[in-house]
Parts: structure tokens; sequence; C-alpha cells
């Protein structure tokens, strides 16, 4: 097996101590040399399981490159390389899952040709390398919508030690004297041992570094009972909890640079080794019962192998090819004497005197003034087995929940999707179990990744609510059974259809290649679109005003669907202008706000978005102050 875990989360605290992960390595803090008092050992076993399928993704369509004696003589040849090279990186992280790293390097792309010296409109070769990168980019997005939410994947927290430097710090004459006093006193299930390494992390993380402690220990709350009865059922030492604090600081999501992955910072190829699933949906590593299954395993097989609990977690930091070589190299099979001896890695070296100072502190909390600590409450949940995908906003929708509080309870789930098939056990708030399945059942099992389930609220109109979800007042009638002059009451349940292509936001989006004409300006493409300024810039890397006639923007439009109660059609149309469509073809009308006018009943009056009035009029509450005039811009 080998390793490249993050060290000590408890070492975010360090705020300087850091080091360098290689392969299956976890990393510690630098400390100097010290002698060694040792105590008890203790005992366990267990073997691990099977390995998990393989991670699938979909191939792209191969790229012809310009040939290297192309790219030597010819500038536009050697612009057209690097495009493909960042376009090829891409394509490597789409493979490997890494999504947002894969949406950057395509847009590395498209810049190098869209920003570099040439007019691409008027450079037959850059040109169609552009149209090239955008089909192919366009291609392997549609893909990934097929899958889940294209390349919007879940946001990982930072690994602690990542952000931890170099640092050293003496012995404090007082701390020992205090510690070894306390020592005799302290037991354990792992060896305490007492030495100049583990008296400094104990004096740093009760002095400048007991900020970052005091945050582990109070979110330890949520998993210690789940963790404590884990390792009595694989039978482990329960000191061990104490190693999730210093790899994450008990944060599920937690990400290093290197790839390790939740509370345990297992890499993907440990991932194999125990079980934990990983796909496009998924990653397990970050599913806190599984993955401590899966540690409290390793770790056994890990001291069933060396005999010796020190070995075991020198070995779950650096790897069981780097112990045996230093036990090999040495004649000892001894970790301190290791240590000594200078064959360890550094941050091998500080990672099991960081658990042990970290266990001491645990044990004597009054001493540390950690006997106040209100723990976070454990977490609770129902788990509901789906039989097919479901959308986490529907989901939400029917456990009477937000999405934030769902992603909580399922921090394997990197998507706003569950996974395709039958069989995931989705976690919902304690006591909403029942509700869930029958809002549940009211939606057709292939389009819980697409309809919704939605509770009216006050004041809420048909229009307004088929607007927010980007379907037709018709649809929401027909699928509800409603007749089309019915007031909806606070409260009534309603199940909306939606149609696919979901943008990263939810809403539906269509995407369009804009060429830009002469008078063309950041403004009028984002009103003829109907999006922001903003957007255009981060879709295009766009940084200044002015825009050039012939280039390409990318716009990812919003297609809209008619909103008008079929009670009250107008000629007012809803629909956005198409892309040839000019804003000459529209007219703008000035309507005075009555008393008891909402943003809503205005938009449906008219069949306009209510996003769209906002923006035309700058608004940006919900109210309307009677009086006012509204410009609105109708066919």
């Amino acid at each position: 097996m080998k390793r490249i875990m993050v060290g000590a989360a408890a070492l975010v605290v360090l705020a300087g101590a850091g080091c360098q992960a290689g392969p299956h390595q976890k990393v510690a803090v630098q400390a100097p040399e010290a002698s060694v008092t040792s105590a008890p050992d203790s005992t366990a076993a267990q073997m691990p399981a099977a390995p998990s399928p393989a991670f699938t993704v979909h191939k792209a369509p191969p790229v012809q490159a310009p040939p290297p004696q192309a790219v030597a003589s010819d500038p536009q040849a050697a612009l057209v390389a690097q495009a493909e090279q960042s376009y090829q990186q891409g394509v490597t992280l789409y493979r490997a899952g890494h999504l947002d790293e894969a949406r950057a390097a395509f847009d590395q792309a498209l810049t190098l040709l869209l920003t570099g010296p040439y007019d691409v409109r008027h450079t037959p070769m850059l040109q169609a390398e552009l149209e090239h990168l955008l089909d192919q980019t366009h291609a392997l997005e549609m893909d990934a919508l097929k899958e889940g939410d294209g390349f919007t994947a879940q946001k990982p927290e930072p690994a602690p030690i990542d952000a931890v430097a170099e640092m050293t710090f003496p012995v404090d004459a007082a701390t020992r004297a205090e510690v070894e006093k306390q020592i005799r006193d302290t037991s354990g299930d792992l060896p305490l041992v007492l030495n100049d390494p583990v008296i400094q992390y104990i004096h740093y993380f009760t002095t400048s570094g007991k900020g970052f402690l005091l945050e582990t220990f109070k979110r330890a709350g949520r998993y210690r009972p789940m963790i404590e009865r884990i390792f009595r059922e694989e039978g482990v030492p329960q000191d061990l909890i104490y190693v999730a604090q210093a790899e994450s600081g008990f944060e599920p999501k937690s990400l290093s640079n290197a790839g390790a992955r939740g509370m345990w910072q297992f890499m993907a190829s440990e991932a194999n080794d125990y079980n934990l699933h990983r796909n496009w949906w998924v990653d397990e590593r970050q599913d806190p019962e599984k993955s401590t299954r899966a540690a409290a395993r390793d770790l056994k097989s890990l001291y069933q192998q060396f005999g010796d609990w020190y070995l075991a977690l020198a070995a779950y930091n650096s790897g069981v090819g780097t112990i045996e070589r230093a036990v090999a190299r040495t004649g000892y099979a001894d970790f301190w004497e290791l240590y000594q001896r200078g064959v360890l890695p550094r941050e091998t070296r500080n990672y099991v005197p960081i658990i042990i100072a970290t266990a001491l502190i645990a044990k004597n909390p009054q001493q540390y003034g950690l006997n106040k600590i209100i723990e976070d409450k454990p977490e609770t949940y129902d788990t509901v087995t789906l039989q097919a995908p479901i959308d986490l906003r529907l989901a939400a929708e029917c456990a009477g929940t937000s999405v934030n509080e769902l992603r909580r309870l399922n921090p394997s789930l990197l998507r706003l999707t569950t996974p395709n098939g039958a069989g995931f056990g989705l976690h919902v708030p304690q006591g909403t179990a029942d509700r869930f399945t029958q809002a549940l059942a009211l939606i057709p099992a292939d389009k819980r990744v697409l309809w919704r389930y939605h509770r009216v609220q006050e004041g809420e109109s048909l229009a307004g609510i088929a607007h927010r979800y980007h379907t037709t007042v018709e649809q929401v009638i027909q699928m509800n059974s409603l007749a089309g002059h019915e007031k909806l009451q606070e409260g009534q349940q309603l199940v909306i259809p939606i149609s696919s292509g979901r943008s990263e936001s939810g809403a539906v989006r269509k995407t369009t290649h804009y060429r830009i004409r002469r008078g063309d300006s950041l403004e009028s493409v984002a009103h003829r679109f109907g999006v922001t300024e903003a957007q255009l810039r981060r879709w295009n890397h766009l940084h200044g005003t002015r825009l050039q006639a012939g280039h390409l923007l990318l716009v990812h439009e919003p297609a809209e669907a008619k909103t008008e109660d079929a009670s009250t059609r107008s000629s007012h149309s809803s629909k956005r202008s198409h892309v040839k469509e000019t804003a000459s073809q529209q007219r703008i009308v000035r309507y005075k706000i009555r008393r008891g006018d909402t943003i809503g009943r205005v938009a449906e009056h008219f069949g306009v978005s209510e996003s769209s009035l906002r923006r035309w009029n700058h608004l940006h509450g919900s109210s309307l102050r009677a009086g006012r005039v509204l410009l609105v811009h109708v066919q």
C-alpha cells in the first residue's frame, strides 16, 4: 500500500509547521530529537474487504495536433499546439473525475486562442481550432450532464496540512514538569510515551494552537459515538480516534493536495482496497461511517503486520514499504529507535508524537481547560433506500429541509444527484422518512432527476412558481389537476414537471455561440440573451468592456418557458428573442405600479420573467411602490 495522506488535521493550528506529501505519505511537523520513556502496548485483528469496481468515464474523440516541424516554424501552429495541450490536460482531468479542474483547462485552451496576437476570424487555422474546441468541450459537458450536473462538482474542504508551513520550537520546562506528573495517572489503550517531541506538541496545542484544538474537539461530538461503536466491533483501540483528529479535524470533505479524502484521508488506491466505492456521483472515502470502518481495518492490518501500534501508525502515514525499508536498514522494529536514527521521513517522525500529544490532552481535559467544551450533538438521521436517482433539490423539498442540510448528512455525494440505479441509502433528517417517501411517491421514478415537489408559500402564484422552476403554467395545472382559475392555498403541495438541460444554478439553459457584430457592447449582448455582464465575462474570460467584431462569444442562454395562464393569454410573448433577432424588434412599455401589484403579477400580465423585470428596472427586493413606473420590454 502506498499512501499520500494528509497529516495532522490538528496541525492546521501549527501555523507554520508544514511538509510536502509524497506517494503515500501523511505529514506532520518537525521536532528536535528526544529521549524516550515507554508505556504499555495493546492488540487487535481483522482483514480488508474486496476491491471496488473501477471509476467509469466517457472518452473524448481523438484530437490531431500540428506536427512538431510545423510547430517549430509556424507561430500559429505553435498556438494551436498550446491550445491542444491544454485541452488534452482537460480531457485527462475529465476522465479522472476532476471536473472543476477539467473545466479550467478547457477554458484555458479557448483563452489561448481568443486572447492571442491573431484575429481568429481571419485566421483559418485558428478559427477551425476554436470551433473544434468549442464542439468538443460542449460535447463533453453534455455527456457530463447526462451523468449528473455537468462540470459542477462538490466543493471539498482543504485538508489542514496543506495550510501548514515549516516550524520548530523548544521544549517548555513548565509543560514538561506538568506532563510528567500527569502521565503517572493517565492510562489508555494505546501506549502513552512521554518525550521531548510529545511535550513540544502538548505545549503548542495548549497555548497558541489551542483555538483550533478546541474546534476539533467540539466537532468530534458529531462522530464520536459512531467511531467508538465501530472500533468496538472491529476490535481496535478507542484511542485511535485521535488519528482522525490529526488527519482531518473530523471534517468528512477534507481533501489534500495529493488527493487523499475524508476524515481518515484515504487515497484512491486505498479506497479500492477497503471497498470504498468511487464513481461519478459518490466518493465513499467521504462517508464517515464507511471510511471509519475502513480505517479501523487498515490500522488493524498494519498492527498485525508490525506487532506495534507506533509502527502501524507510522505505516498508516508513510506506507508499509517505507517502514519495512527502515526496519531492514537498521535492524530495529521499534518506532523510537527509527526516530532517533533519522531513517524515517520527517513528517512520519512527527506524526506519532502529535497523536500522542492530542490523546494526553484529551485525557486530562480539566488540566488544559477542555472540561467546559460543549461538543456538537451526534449526527442523527433516517436512511431511505432509493430505487431510482433523485435530484437533491427534489429530495430536500420532499423531506422539508434544505439542500445544504442534505449535503451535510450525505458528504459522500459529489453532485446534486444521487447515484444512477437503485440501492443508494440517502440520509434525511431524523423523523422525516415518512414525509419524504409519501411526497416522493407522487413523482414518477424516471422523473426524479428533473421534476420538483413544491409546497406553496403565502402570496405565490402559478405563474411565479412556473417561472421559478422554468416550466409552464399549463404543465403545472395539468400535472396537479388544477382548474385554470383555482387560487393556490398556502401549504398546498404541487408536483412540478421540469425539462432537462439544467445549468449549474439549476436553471434550464441552452448553449449558443454568438459572433460579435460591429457596434455590439457587453451590455447589449448581455441584454439580448437575458444574462449578466459578469456571466459573459466569466464564460469568455473577458477583462475589459470592448468587444471585437467577428469574435465568438460563448453564451449559456436561459431557455425560458411561456408563463401565461390559459385564462389571461394575450398577444404578449414571454419567449426570449432568438440569437438572430435584434433589440429593435422589441418595444418598451411604461407601466405604472398599482396598489397590490407584485413582481409576479406584473410579469404574468406582460408575459415576461420576474428576473427580466428586476434587471430592466434595477430591482433588488420583492416589494413594489405604488405610483412608480416600470419599464417592460415586450414583443
